[in-house]
């Protein structure tokens, strides 16, 4: 076993490196920062979710002390609209600038903006501007029916055919098919609600913009900001040193931000501008509310004939975000005939967006419930009807997988939970008193990368440093990057500089789609490389240097030493002494990995992470007492790079998906259109009391499609197809099958 290898980093546990930095305080999030001279400013936001501003009286506001203006459309100066740039370069939900024209589209839309010295005063004028409307009846109807839309539609990613995937006949096949299911699935919309709330601090320096901003892609926000103020991308800089969680909500820029960065254009200072958590319910993205059919046509067996997947998804009266609830269905099981087709329903709401697992994670909910009431309906286990139809490639598209392990999750997971001892009947199961139900889900996610390019630094003190403009939103970014430059360079984790956040560095990935990590190894790993080739030269060129008569192809360099390579890996130079006797501070390698998440090229693999979720819940019907009691998620998603973090984030996917399954949900008011539980205390999420005991098993096959250590992301599987086994162990505990999200008390009472 060489050194390196005895020293390995990856796959191990890794405290997060950032963790004392958050911990004692010290972690500095985009509203920490301050500035001399810093304004402060708030929006007024529309009362109305339909009709058009008639009058808008600021003249009270402008009179009060400490304020320097009300923006508005007729002083705002020019803002322009972003467009879609090649590989899903200047992505943004929202593309309409604010205050571009007098009609209101949704209830918060920001009308004015109210800036002062302090937070206060800028409140009390935002309260005090007086905005009169002609107002019309908002439609945030929940019953969604598909618009007339052309075959293939916009959308903010791009193009998208609304027959998303077909092959076979999949309507002849169901109708003769000996075994039919025929359901619709409904989620609601749901609000993102991270801890750390969304706000903008900007600032110019002539024509120079730095945005201070906690968001999760900053290279792509750059890119919409410089077009939406007509700058170079090298005159913008954003900044975003942590990032209290967003769960997609952060992915792309709202509106607050160009009116922080036109306000501070305006008055020639520093403008902050944080949103409360009212407006991040209205104008910072919710997860699309979904309708769902799904049509299961089987044999007698189990086999599955024809599988038809026609969904809709509210979306607001101006853009065009696609929910993918089709992403996983054309490949996830084996099925010769199917058909998979959206439509879109224009509502009067904030643009929906991103939400962890977009797409997918309502999707599957919708698929897997078929697929869990069709083995029901057959009288077989749930697990042995997904084995019966476990595709042998991707049927979809027609090539192999990189790496599907879908059936050993299976396997491991029913023995880890003890499903053989499960009693089908419903309500058959007790214990202490309890009726225990049993339900189970299987869970898929895209694997893919994003561009990347990164620096790695060799010093002279023997640390090393790695330079990416990516972003950690909590997830242990940091720590991976530390851990992938120390596995390279033997330099000891605690030695390792990690600088992200910060537009000025080089180009790296948004934090999405779980695809950051994925994306990452190979730009770091080859920088590294660079930087060790870098390295090698100097210690054959400098005089003296007890390498000097030899060539680099005969070095070799292992735990942070360079020696000959026949020498093998013991002894050896430090590299930090080569450096000093070079009289050079460091050397740098530079990396870069190329996209194939969006790539025009025919993949040669279909690369997707898979899982599964078992499920117990206790009901006590005396009380109508519902709780998830037990959980076991198996997860294959390619070679874990630190499992403590990856257990933490399939932990975080399985609260969330709690939430998701018996709470979270988001109303508007018929009336008026603004979401009505827009707080914490009504708006009901999962909480430490309903987190029941939770194990997660990796089975850590490496998956060297997509990068040479094999890992692949794993932010977004944990949420995936968990809904569906809460629903199942619902409907086993109880007999009643809710099919509409969340499971709230009145359904099964």
């Amino acid at each position: 076993m060489t050194e390196t290898a005895q020293h390995s980093v990856i796959g191990k546990p890794q405290p997060r490196i950032d963790g004392p930095l958050k911990v004692t305080g010290m972690a500095q999030y985009a509203s920490d920062f301050h500035f001399p001279g810093i304004l402060y400013a708030v929006p007024v936001e529309a009362t109305i979710a339909s009709g058009k501003i008639t009058t808008l009286d600021t003249e009270e506001a402008e009179k009060m002390p400490g304020v320097h203006a009300i923006f508005h459309r007729k002083n705002i100066g020019k803002i322009f609209r972003s467009t879609l740039g090649p590989g899903f370069a200047g992505i943004c939900i929202e593309r309409r600038p604010p205050f571009e024209d007098d009609v209101v589209r949704y209830y918060g839309q920001y009308v004015a903006l109210a800036v002062a010295d302090t937070f206060e005063t800028a409140k009390a004028a935002a309260d005090e501007v007086v905005v009169t409307y002609s107002k019309e009846k908002p439609n945030v109807e929940e019953d969604l029916k598909a618009e007339d839309d052309p075959d293939t539609v916009d959308t903010s990613y791009g193009p998208e055919h609304r027959l998303q995937s077909e092959r076979g006949d999949a309507a002849a096949a169901y109708a003769s098919a000996p075994v039919k299911l025929d359901q619709t699935y409904v989620t609601p919309a749901e609000t993102h609600n991270p801890i750390e709330l969304q706000g903008a601090t900007a600032m110019w320096d002539g024509d120079n913009l730095t945005i201070y901003e906690e968001s999760q892609g900053i290279v792509n926000m750059r890119g919409v900001l410089a077009q939406m103020f007509g700058l170079p991308k090298e005159k913008v800089r954003i900044i975003t040193k942590f990032v209290g969680s967003g769960f997609g909500s952060k992915l792309w820029p709202w509106t607050h931000c160009p009116l922080a960065v036109a306000a501070a254009r305006q008055l020639g200072k520093p403008v902050k501008l944080v949103l409360s958590r009212k407006m991040t319910f209205q104008s910072a993205g919710n997860r699309a509310r979904t309708q769902q059919q799904v049509r299961l046509g089987a044999t007698q067996e189990g086999k599955l004939v024809s599988l038809q997947h026609d969904y809709v998804y509210h979306r607001s009266m101006l853009d065009n975000y696609h929910e993918n609830c089709g992403e996983a269905t054309s490949f996830h099981y084996s099925v010769p005939n199917l058909r998979v087709h959206f439509g879109r329903a224009r509502r009067h709401i904030g643009t929906p967006s991103d939400m962890r697992g977009p797409g997918a994670v309502p999707g599957l909910y919708a698929t897997e419930s078929a697929m869990n009431e069709l083995a029901d309906q057959l009288k077989m286990d749930p697990v042995r009807l997904r084995v019966l139809n476990e595709p042998k490639i991707d049927e979809g598209l027609g090539i192999p997988f990189s790496s599907r392990h879908y059936l050993e999750c299976l396997e491991l997971g029913a023995e880890k939970f003890g499903w053989s001892k499960r009693n089908p009947e419903v309500a058959a199961m007790k214990r202490d008193g309890l009726t225990l139900g049993w339900g189970m889900g299987g869970a898929a996610w895209i694997a893919a990368r994003f561009a990347a390019a990164a620096n790695v630094d060799l010093r002279d003190d023997g640390t090393a440093r790695v330079a990416c403009a990516t972003q950690d939103i909590g997830t242990g970014t940091y720590t991976i990057l530390a851990q992938l430059v120390s596995e390279k360079t033997g330099v000891a984790l605690e030695k390792v500089e990690v600088a992200l956040g910060d537009t000025a560095l080089p180009e790296g990935p948004t934090s999405g789609g779980s695809m950051a990590t994925g994306s990452l190894v190979p730009a770091v790993f080859a920088a590294a490389d660079n930087a060790i080739t870098s390295l090698l030269q100097i210690a054959t060129t400098t005089p003296g240097s007890p390498f000097e008569k030899r060539k680099p192809a005969e070095l070799a360099f292992e735990a942070g030493r360079v020696f000959v390579k026949t020498d093998g890996s013991g002894g050896g130079v430090p590299f930090a002494d080569l450096l000093k006797r070079a009289n050079v501070r460091l050397v740098t390698g530079s990396g870069k990995a190329d996209a194939t998440f969006g790539s025009e090229e025919k993949p040669k693999f279909s690369t997707h992470s898979f899982g599964c979720h078992f499920v117990e819940v206790t009901w006590q019907p005396e009380i109508a007492r519902l709780r998830v009691n037990r959980v076991v998620t198996v997860i294959d998603a390619g070679r874990i790079i630190n499992p403590l973090a990856g257990r933490n984030q399939i932990e975080g996917s399985v609260v969330m998906g709690i939430g998701m399954a018996l709470l979270e949900e988001t109303h508007y008011d018929p009336q008026n259109g603004a979401p009505i539980n827009s707080n914490l205390a009504d708006y009901v999420m999962a909480v430490n009391a309903d987190v029941p005991k939770l194990e997660v098993h990796f089975l850590d096959y490496p998956d060297k499609e997509i990068n040479e250590l094999g890992a692949r992301g794993i932010g977004e599987i944990g949420l995936a197809g968990f809904a569906a086994a809460v629903t199942a162990a619902v409907h086993h505990a109880t007999g009643v099958r809710v099919r509409e999200l969340p499971v709230t008390i009145e359904k099964l009472i």
